[in-house]
Formats: structure tokens, sequence, C-alpha cells
């Protein structure tokens, strides 16, 4: 286990990412039933791109000191990617219903595909997210450290 000691900075973030896609998986195939085709689904609860970045935070937080330059660039890309998750996805989902509403009325289906209009995450579903990659990644640097 002392192998992957020096890796666990950003193993620890790959398992919590794994882990909150499946259970995400998990819980949007409980809903709408079993599909293999969900597994990469975007958008809905929890956010795996908030708890893979909130868990890049916290392991190099602990593995490199808070004080460390590493620290401040996962703290601004976790800033990029939760504003990503939370907002500017939301936006592309918006401007797709838009567009699909234009081309139904334009009554031209056939020449355009319908586009998706549930990209982004909601606040609730980022803040958990966020709060699952945190609690599994001290569950996983507690185990694996």
């Amino acid at each position: 286990m002392d192998f992957f000691k020096p890796y666990l900075v950003f193993l620890v973030p790959i398992l919590v990412g794994f882990l909150t896609q499946l259970t995400k998986y998990i819980f949007y195939s409980v809903r709408n039933g079993w599909d293999i085709r969900y597994a990469m689904t975007h958008g809905h609860m929890p956010s795996a791109h908030t708890a893979f970045i909130i868990s890049l935070v916290a392991s190099v937080g602990y593995f490199e000191g808070m004080t460390s330059g590493a620290f401040a660039v996962a703290v601004a890309l976790a800033i990029i990617v939760i504003d990503d998750a939370a907002r500017l996805r939301v936006y592309m989902g918006d401007q797709g219903r838009y567009l699909n509403m234009l081309v139904r009325q334009l009554n031209i289906e056939e020449k355009f595909p319908r586009l998706k209009e549930r990209m982004g995450h909601r606040i609730s579903e980022v803040f958990v997210g966020g709060i699952y990659g945190l609690l599994l990644t001290f569950l996983l640097i507690y185990f694996l450290a």
C-alpha cells in the first residue's frame, strides 16, 4: 500500500468522482428505470464534477498543505468548475430549450436534431455533490493514508 501513498493526492479524487457518478446512476435509475445509458448522464443529484473538484481541493490541502501553491491552483480550478456546473451549463440548457421551441414553431424539425435542455445542475445538486465529495475524501484518506 505504500507504493500508492505518493499518488493518493490524485487517486482519492478519481475514486470520489467514480463513486459519485455511481451514486448518481443508482439514484437516477431507481427513479427512471435501469438503463446503462444513464451511467454517463449529465446533471442530476449529486454533482460528480463538484464532488471531484472538492475532493481534489481537500486532498491537495491535506497532502501538500493549505499554504502551498498547488492548493491555491486547486481552489481557483474549483471555482471555475463549480461555476460551470451550476451556472454556465444551465444557460446552455436554456439556449437549447429556446432553439428547440424555435425549430418546432418554424416546423423545420426534420432538418435539425433536438438539443439537450437539461445540462447543468441545480444549486442543491452542487451543494450535495460538494458535501458528498468532502465526506468521501475524508473517509478514503482515513482508510488509505
